[in-house]
């Protein structure tokens, strides 16, 4: 098997693994009380939120601990939504976004709130003269990803967060899912900033919310004593644990793996970009784990599955997206349907190989030739 398809999940780390399996042996108590083990527990807890804090740039009491980072975008968006609905009822995101930040916009837009999607440009970036032109006075919210999982588009938070400050009643909210490992991110500046660390070598069923002191928010679940007042829930110190380890292996290994990265990438755009029928959809100046390409008059869908009758691994617009619709991220540069249906993602780790890279060479021109025509 190759696998090739690291933005959707990534392996745990060995030194995740084994953080995990510590607190979860040695720290038996619940955090919640008041004897020996529980303020065992509840200190350890402690150490790990001020750990995490000091990464990503936050303090202690910003952190929220959750399922992974559909819960925190759901949190945040339907959370800052409805706390501010007094201010007024409209949202800016784009059509970039995960299935779990426009699935809650849809829900929030049957709720009576109005949603205006943000303009794209050929470099996949969002356009800021139509952000300044979209923004009002009732405007609460604005979603947007650090990093898109299907181009793997870099967005320009900066210029985002400048534009801002003349609208104060606007809260921002970043999906920071595909870029911690891949780009330096801090919670500066931020109302709220999501991550799930089974993207970065952490556990599936963890994740992580941000969320500035002093912002209110409207919490999913209510009762339960937890680290928050926004989240219930008994405190998993184990889960916790993992978290802190993966986000600081990410955070420290970053550049090394930056590079090692970039140099595989760019060995398959320069050997896929010679097939005349090629297209490559990720901008020029994407983050390098992530490759999407179209084959003309090839479905995705047809391509990924002939690969995978190979044993290769990648996938068909975002794992979470619904199959059968073209990427809306890709139409959305390319302004062409037909591209869009036909596109499909490669995406990269450091643990990938050069054989892994030479052996889905082999497959990918064994595949392009019996789905095309040779001429």
């Amino acid at each position: 098997m190759i696998y090739l398809d690291y933005a959707a999940n990534h392996p745990s780390e060995e030194a995740v693994l084994q953080r995990f399996c510590e607190a979860e042996r040695a720290l038996i108590g619940n955090a919640n009380s008041s004897h020996p083990a529980g303020e065992a527990s509840r200190e350890e807890m402690e150490r790990i939120t001020a750990s995490i804090a000091s990464l990503m740039g936050a303090e202690n009491a910003e952190v929220i601990y959750t399922s992974g980072a559909t819960e925190s975008n759901n949190m945040a968006i339907k959370g800052i939504a409805r706390a501010r609905r007094h201010l007024g009822r409209h949202i800016i995101s784009t059509p970039l976004e995960h299935a779990s930040v426009s699935a809650s916009l849809t829900y929030l837009q049957e709720q009576g709130y109005e949603i205006d999607l943000l303009d794209i440009g050929r470099d996949g970036r969002v356009d800021l003269e139509h952000l300044k032109d979209l923004l009002r006075e009732d405007t609460v919210l604005l979603a947007v990803t650090a990093v898109d999982s299907e181009l793997g588009t870099i967005q320009p938070l900066e210029g985002i967060k400048e534009i801002l400050k003349s609208f104060p009643n606007c809260a921002l909210h970043v999906d920071a899912t595909q870029a911690i490992g891949r780009v330096p991110v801090a919670f500066s500046g931020l109302d709220t900033l999501s991550l799930a660390p089974h993207k970065f070598g952490g556990l599936n069923g963890s994740g992580l919310l941000l969320k500035k002191r002093g912002l209110v928010l409207e919490p999913l679940l209510h009762g339960g004593v937890s680290t928050s007042l926004y989240r219930g829930g008994t405190p998993t110190v184990s889960l916790a644990a993992s978290v802190e380890t993966a986000l600081r292996l990410a955070i420290e290994n970053r550049e090394d793996h930056v590079q090692k990265v970039t140099e595989l990438s760019n060995e398959l755009k320069n050997a896929l970009s010679a097939y005349p029928k090629v297209r490559i959809n990720s901008p020029s100046d994407a983050v390098p784990h992530i490759l999407n390409l179209s084959v003309d008059g090839v479905k995705g869908t047809r391509f990924q599955s002939a690969l995978a009758d190979h044993g290769v691994c990648v996938s068909v617009k975002s794992a979470c997206s619904s199959d059968g619709t073209p990427s809306r991220a890709v139409f959305a540069v390319s302004r062409d349907r037909r591209n869009a249906l036909s596109s499909w993602r490669i995406s990269l780790s450091y643990r990938t190989t050069e054989e892994e890279a030479r052996e889905f060479l082999q497959i990918f021109d064994t595949c392009y030739y019996e789905l095309t025509d040779r001429k």
